[in-house]
């Protein structure tokens, strides 16, 4: 055990907790379920996107060299011939001085190579139902490919779609859905169980007695695992009780892939989470050299010949946050296949309005600030109240963490390193 008075800098204790987490066991997901998810391999298209030749708007399918000389004196009147829907096909071949009424993404007739917008042409609109009209005057010339959506111009069969390590957002999972793609492999999202502890807690329907107080820790850090893509297992509040603390551990590591605790991780008296947790597992109890979220938890506990990672966050809720963020957070998306280059949000510069102050102690500081963005480009922060690692409302205020490093802070106009995490 590390001894209490010896601080352990943030990049080596975040490096401990990369370091023992592994990514999940691969799956094949549909694509329904695979949003949020890392790619394991690459995915070439094995299809044209789009597959064929098709109108960019409503209009009319036409060949060029018929509007060579229209104008807006002298239009050049075609014959409609045919009528081409999305999702059909035309049936008619045009020839010199025809055209085809056409929807938007209908492929091109036979012998069309342009289409002109119905706005452009005598009859200013038309519906897909209206009978087709025996001619149509087109005022303009419109060169060979003008409003044509040509086969293969989004994707090639052969092109990279997604490469390894990548996260599906929804537009590349539109992307692989377009390309004919049912199926990805992937890492799966973690399940992460959730529970705090302490006596002092009571669920926010239930009438405070006399030392007690609400328990937040869980209600965010469900919602904050959420937002950052994971799943969630509330596993509920754990009274001060060694074979409740134990019961809760098991049930959680049986059935989730990591573990969250808040509180019972310092060095008090009733801190029964360190107890439970050393009889059980592998962990580690550091001093991280920073300010909030100084004590923290992490090691692997096993139970049927399964072992998970268990991230013992301290009990102050700014504190728990800012660990989740610092620390919690590095190994969970580690599990959820991100490389190691993506674990740690990254920072940048912004300028300070007001002051940042802090008292030096050896540790780094993360201060809870508002961050805007000017026109010129820059971020701008400001505090965003008080920095007790109890009070949650300069946290729910605020939108990033400004890293102060050992010494005074940082005065107005003063650059400073940010977070932004929400």
């Amino acid at each position: 055990m590390q001894p209490p008075d010896e601080l352990t800098p943030l990049h080596e204790a975040q490096a401990l907790v990369a370091g023992a987490c592994e990514p999940l066991d691969v799956v094949r997901w549909p694509l329904s379920v695979a949003g949020g998810c890392v790619t394991v391999e690459a995915v070439l298209a094995t299809e044209a996107v789009p597959p064929f030749d098709n109108s960019a708007m409503d209009g009319y399918a036409v060949r060029a060299a018929d509007l060579e000389p229209a104008s807006a004196e002298a239009p050049v009147t075609l014959q409609v011939v045919d009528s081409v829907l999305a999702g059909h096909v035309g049936t008619v071949t045009l020839g010199a001085g025809q055209c085809a009424r056409i929807m938007t993404g209908a492929p091109l007739p036979p012998g069309a190579d342009a289409v002109v917008a119905v706005e452009a042409t005598s009859t200013g609109a038309w519906e897909a139902d209206a009978p087709v009209e025996s001619q149509v005057s087109v005022a303009a010339p419109f060169s060979e490919g003008a409003n044509v959506r040509r086969a293969g111009e989004d994707v090639a069969p052969g092109d990279l779609l997604v490469a390894p390590g990548s996260v599906l957002t929804p537009a590349r999972l539109g992307m692989l859905a377009a390309a004919g793609q049912a199926t990805v492999a992937v890492h799966p999202r973690p399940r992460v169980g959730v529970f705090t502890t302490g006596d002092e807690l009571v669920g926010p329907v239930w009438p405070l007695a006399p030392g007690q107080i609400r328990d937040s820790n869980r209600a965010m850090l469900v919602a904050t695992l959420a937002a950052d893509g994971f799943a969630t297992v509330d596993l509920g509040h754990v009274a001060d009780d060694e074979a409740a603390l134990a019961d809760a551990v098991g049930r959680g590591i049986t059935s989730c892939d990591a573990l969250l605790t808040t509180g019972g991780v310092s060095m008090g008296a009733v801190d029964l989470v360190r107890v439970v947790l050393d009889r059980l597992g592998d962990l580690r109890w550091l001093s991280v050299a920073i300010k909030p979220a100084k004590p923290f938890a992490f090691g692997l506990v096993g139970r049927r010949g399964r072992s998970v990672p268990v991230f013992g966050l301290p009990g102050n809720p700014v504190s728990a946050a800012v660990s989740y963020e610092l620390l919690a957070r590095v190994g969970l998306r580690r599990l959820a296949g991100f490389p190691p280059d993506d674990l740690v949000r990254r920072s940048e510069p912004a300028v300070v309005e007001g002051a940042l102050r802090r008292r030096p102690d050896g540790k780094v500081h993360y201060q809870r600030v508002v961050a805007t963005r000017g026109d010129d480009g820059m971020l701008r922060v400001r505090s965003a109240g008080g920095q007790g690692s109890h009070q949650l409302s300069a946290l729910a205020a605020a939108n990033a963490l400004a890293v102060l490093p050992d010494g005074d802070g940082a005065a107005d106009g003063d650059v400073v390193d940010v977070l932004v995490t929400g």
